[in-house]
C-alpha cells in the first residue's frame, strides 16, 4: 500500500494506493484508521475496490461498523468510485444520507474527494 499525501488548508489527507484489498473486516479498516490517525491524518481517501464487496450489502454490517469508527476517531472517510452501478435502494439512500454531512462521502474522483475536504 502507497499513501499519498495532499494537505487542503491544514488538514492532512491520506489517499491509498493499493491493488489489493484494504479493508475485508471492521477490524481491518479500525486497524487503517487507527494507524493514519497516528501519522496524524485527517481525512482518508479509499477506492471502492480496495473494499470487500460485501461493503456495499447493509445486511453484512460492515459499512456501518467502518464508518463509526470513522466518526469515533474523527476521521472523515471519502470512498472513490462508480456508484450508479449499485441497484440496492438502502444502500444508494445510504450513499445520499451520508453524502449529506461531512464524516463519510462517496465520490466520483479524488479531486472531488479533495475539494470536499
Amino acid at each position: 500500500m502507497q499513501i499519498i499525501p495532499y494537505n487542503k488548508n491544514g488538514i492532512q489527507i491520506a489517499e491509498l494506493v493499493s491493488d489489493s484489498l484494504l479493508i475485508s473486516t471492521a477490524e481491518d479498516g479500525a486497524q487503517l484508521l487507527v494507524d493514519l490517525y497516528y501519522q496524524g491524518f485527517d481525512q482518508v481517501i479509499i477506492h471502492a475496490g480496495q473494499l470487500i464487496p460485501s461493503f456495499f450489502e447493509l445486511k453484512s454490517g460492515l459499512a456501518g461498523e467502518v464508518l463509526q469508527k470513522c466518526s469515533n476517531w474523527r476521521m472523515r472517510m471519502a470512498i472513490v468510485g462508480d456508484f450508479n452501478e449499485i441497484t440496492s435502494k438502502s444502500f444508494r439512500d445510504f450513499i445520499y444520507e451520508s453524502n449529506k454531512g461531512k464524516m463519510v462521502n462517496f465520490v466520483d474522483s479524488v479531486d472531488t474527494a479533495i475539494a470536499r475536504a
